[in-house]
């Protein structure tokens, strides 16, 4: 399969070239930029920290989609959408571990999908995607007098609050409560506060250093706690589940599609 990578200069779009570089089954279609990055022109095996490929990162990134049979990409909502419309035009499966979309955008998403396979998850990893099931099942099964509160913490460039994987994790336990996320959710927390509401679901969050990502789900209730964790120490794992979903693209209809159905968690259909 030929795989491209859009934002092929930034943190996780290294590791996703080098993870396509090293996989068996799979070739570089290329990697793009936006223009006037300074990696453009920089040749793809280089900034994967590998030996050179002959190969340098573009900044067009319809050119890739058109080289490509899927494109992964880790960036911002704006330019995801962009890039998301580029690859419905042409039939490009789009692989995307983006952050932050909002609702709005989610639509948009929503209505190119109908076009071509989108594969969009907050987090590609396979732990997560199982600590997700898991939260949802704990939350079905406890009653409302367990507090709910999820933790994260990632590296100081993260732009984002609560991380995706927070948010994932936070509508995992209002599904296993029934509930809608928006309804509970107490994202922020300051002053006097007053007591917790019953039912909430909090989050706090913690930026600083080179952290990877780390993610706990807190069930507390009267003398007992429940804690459910996954810590990632390497992006590499991000990068695995991102290709294995654009190889599995080849084989589905058009349709937005998340990293449950691509791990056979969830049927594609489902």
């Amino acid at each position: 399969m030929r795989i491209g990578v859009i934002g092929c200069a930034g943190r996780m779009g290294r590791t996703n070239l080098r993870e396509v570089l090293t996989t068996s089954g799979v070739t570089l279609s290329g990697g793009a930029e936006r223009p006037g990055n300074p990696a453009v022109g920089q040749d793809l095996g280089m900034l994967a920290g590998l030996d050179p490929i002959g190969m340098a990162a573009g900044d067009d990134v319809a050119a890739l989609v058109r080289a490509s049979q899927a494109v992964i990409e880790f960036s911002t909502p704006e330019a995801t959408l962009q890039n998301v419309a580029i690859c419905a035009e042409h039939g490009c499966a789009h692989v995307i571990g983006t952050t932050g979309l909002s609702p709005e955008q989610e639509r948009e998403l929503r209505r190119h999908a109908e076009r071509t396979v989108v594969v969009w998850a907050p987090n590609m990893s396979l732990g997560v995607n199982l600590l997700l099931g898991l939260v949802e099942q704990v939350a079905r099964t406890l009653d409302p007098g367990f507090d709910i509160e999820i933790l994260e913490m990632h590296h100081r460039h993260k732009v984002d609050a609560p991380s995706g994987t927070a948010l994932a994790l936070g509508r995992a336990a209002a599904r296993g409560r029934g509930v809608e996320l928006d309804a509970v959710a107490a994202r922020a927390r300051d002053g006097i506060t007053g007591a917790r509401p019953t039912g909430a679901i909090g989050f706090a969050v913690m930026r600083g250093g080179d952290v990877v990502g780390d993610h706990r789900v807190v069930f507390a209730g009267p003398g007992e706690r429940i804690e459910l964790a996954h810590i990632a120490s390497d992006r590499r794992i991000y990068a695995r589940g991102a290709v294995r979903a654009a190889l599995w693209t080849a084989s589905q209809r058009p349709g937005l599609y998340g990293m449950a159905e691509v791990l056979g968690l969830r049927p594609a259909g489902g």
